[in-house]
Parts: structure tokens; sequence; C-alpha cells
């Protein structure tokens, strides 16, 4: 039987790897391909999927803060992705040419910060207080 879309993640793509950049440049993520999409985690925990659907392969999907997820659920940029979507998760698409890369970063910062070990946590607070105190942020 033939997929109704053929697997989308499996050539070269320059916005799909600005994504790996920016989620696996924090502590211990790892991406792992699964149903048929790069998820990124930290362990064995999710915290940004690529595509959140087949029609919509550069979107990310994220676990906002709660207190934040009210705000970007208004901005009509932002959408629930299907699955995730009752688990309080959001998606907003990255493959325009005016994706806003640091905005994107915190999104994946924030839903890292909810799913990742406290290991993880010192690890990536000691390397903000690093860039702080050298003048990078």
């Amino acid at each position: 039987m033939t997929p109704a879309h053929p697997l989308l993640f499996d050539e070269p793509d320059a916005a799909l790897d600005r994504l790996r950049a920016v989620c696996l440049v924090l502590p211990e993520a790892v991406e792992v391909l699964a149903w048929g999409r790069p998820t990124f985690r930290a362990g064995k925990k999710i915290f940004v999927t690529a595509g959140a659907s087949m029609d919509r392969p550069h979107s990310i999907v994220f676990k906002p803060d709660p207190e934040e997820r009210r705000a970007l659920v208004q901005d009509p940029r932002f959408f629930v992705p299907p699955y995730y979507g009752p688990a309080g998760w959001l998606a907003i698409d990255f493959g325009a040419p005016d994706t806003d890369w640091v905005e994107l970063a915190e999104l994946a910062e924030t839903s890292y910060r909810q799913v990742a070990l406290k290991r993880q946590l010192v690890e990536l607070d000691r390397r903000r207080a690093n860039l702080a105190s050298e003048g990078h942020e």
C-alpha cells in the first residue's frame, strides 16, 4: 500500500536544518524520527515535533507556557495541532522567509523547559548565565 503522502522529511531542507539547529543546541537534546517526522527530545520527552500534519510539514508543535498560551491562541499565526492540541500544545508554521527564528527559539526553549530533567535545566541556566556575563544576551 502506498502512503497518501510521501515522507516529507527525507530530502535536504534548509528550514528544517535551521529548526534542528535551534532545538539541538539545548542540553542533551536529540532528534528522533517518530510518526514519519522529526521529534526533538529532552531525554525521552518530546519538546518539539516538526510538522503538525503532513499538509503542514514546515510547522513546529510545541508546549507553550500555560500563562503564555492564552495570548498565543489569540495570534492568528498559531494553531491547535491535531493529536497534541487537547494536551495544550500549539503549532506555528516556520517555512516562510519572514519567519522570526528568535521567536521560534524562545518557543522551543519554553517547551524544552517544561519537559527537561532538572540537570538539563541547570545546564541550560548555566549556559544562559555564561552568555549573559560575556555580553551575548
